[in-house]
């Protein structure tokens, strides 16, 4: 036995391992989407700029380019840029939608394409201006826009590799690249030495925000799937809706007064019946009953608070408080009798079953001991709902309501049938019964 648990409990955990790293690879690529718009935005945003002020104002361009400046020279850089990173967008958008990661090759490779992008513009400055000027220009700068966007790939090797890239080109070129007749002088190795050393130290730096970043995802999924698994697993006991509760206020032991319908739901006869078939029979035959009429009762806002063997307790307005509902409940029951004729007209083991609704002040909140709680109801309002279920047998009915669900239902309840007052155990004096249909 202690080794088949131990076999249980590591194939959970790998099940976890993987949803974990599924889920947190869908948010990578959710930021990765996000630095590739972002990257688009701004290099529209700049050709835009450009283009304006050279048609508005060219003589500041040329004064800049030394008259050397095309707007050829804007489409040859920036627009295959924009392209190229509108492919990058459909490819990770794709991979997004098939749950599947692009590929490391992929990612280190579009990096290396990304940041040569300023390399390209620094060349043609060079070209114009000469190596000192252009070097002391802005096309420099452009490359800590990729390295701070680089963050958003949450990935620290990879914004390093960005760093190191612009490092690397930026001195390759402030060393080997000199336009023909140039008269600037012999670059400085290590002048130009320390402004790469200083761009490769940001990337690292980039990368490690983009790690920190990471991690927080990280913590925020791991804590989204613990609590998800908590709820899937807690609400095939108790309802989703006390586990939302309960996650919410924890072990509170507070109690608070809810004005709710109470509705109890027994199936009549049962027991007598599956003492001629087999438990499995039986347990498969009130599986697929309950399966339809908690349906139901999610359709209509009900919660089961508990199930009672071959019936259940539910409840309209906790742990929430829900408007009208008295009309929510009496709209479930109606059609779980529908449902139920429906189902027993394809079984070979028909189930007849017994509504009573309620409808009043209840005490609901976590009770039990220290060490194990639950969340329930009590009250009259409770009691009495189970009486009226209970007299169904005796009216050979299915649904009975108080006089306060049927004076909260109005129009509604027009084709209640009066019962007259009742004689109910456990009541000094009879009480108004309603039937509905």
């Amino acid at each position: 036995m202690p080794v088949l648990w131990r076999n249980s409990g590591g194939k959970r955990r790998s099940a976890m391992s993987a949803d974990f790293e599924h889920a947190l690879m869908q948010e990578v690529l959710r930021t990765e989407l996000v630095r590739i718009k972002a990257l688009i935005a701004t290099t529209s945003l700049l050709a835009v700029i450009l283009l304006s002020v050279y048609f508005l104002d060219p003589d500041a361009l040329n004064h800049i380019w030394r008259g050397h400046l095309r707007p050829a020279y804007l489409y040859l850089i920036l627009v295959p840029f924009i392209l190229f990173e509108l492919w990058v967008h459909a490819v990770v958008s794709r991979h997004l939608k098939l749950h599947r990661d692009v590929p490391v090759i992929r990612r280190y490779f579009g990096a290396l394409i990304e940041t040569t992008m300023p390399t390209i513009a620094l060349a043609l400055h060079i070209e114009n201006m000469g190596s000192v000027q252009a070097l002391g220009f802005v096309a420099p700068l452009i490359y800590f826009i990729f390295i701070i966007l680089s963050t958003l790939r949450l990935d620290f090797w990879l914004s390093t590799f960005t760093g190191f890239v612009a490092a690397a080109e930026l001195f390759g070129m402030a060393m080997f690249f000199h336009p023909a007749g140039s008269t600037d002088p012999e670059p400085d190795i290590w002048y130009h030495a320390a402004r790469s050393m200083i761009i490769l130290i940001c990337g690292m730096l980039a990368g490690a925000v983009g790690l920190q970043l990471r991690r927080q995802f990280a913590a925020s999924i791991q804590a989204a799937t613990a609590r998800d698994r908590i709820t899937n697993l807690f609400g095939q006991h108790v309802s989703p809706q006390v586990v939302e509760r309960l996650l919410v206020e924890g072990a509170n032991t507070t109690s608070d007064i809810r004005r709710i319908a109470v509705m109890f739901v027994d199936f009549r006869s049962f027991t007598a019946a599956a003492r001629s078939r087999s438990p499995q029979d039986v347990v498969d035959r009130l599986d697929g009953a309950f399966a339809v009429l908690v349906e139901i009762l999610d359709r209509h806002g009900g919660i089961v608070n508990k199930f009672l063997g071959d019936g259940f307790l539910a409840l309209f307005g906790a742990p929430f408080e829900a408007p009208e509902a008295a009309h929510h409940a009496v709209a479930a029951a109606r059609e779980m009798l529908v449902a139920m004729n429906s189902i027993n007209e394809a079984s070979s083991w028909p189930l007849r079953i017994g509504i009573g609704i309620h409808f009043g002040e209840v005490v609901a909140g976590n009770i039990g001991s220290p060490r194990r709680k639950e969340y329930t109801v009590i009250g009259d309002t409770v009691n009495f709902a189970a009486r009226l279920e209970a007299l169904n047998k005796e009216f050979n009915s299915q649904l009975l309501i108080s006089a306060a669900v049927r004076n909260a239902l109005g129009d509604d309840g027009s084709d209640a049938v009066p019962l007259g007052d009742v004689a109910i155990r456990g009541y000094d004096r009879p009480m108004a019964v309603w039937q509905l249909g």
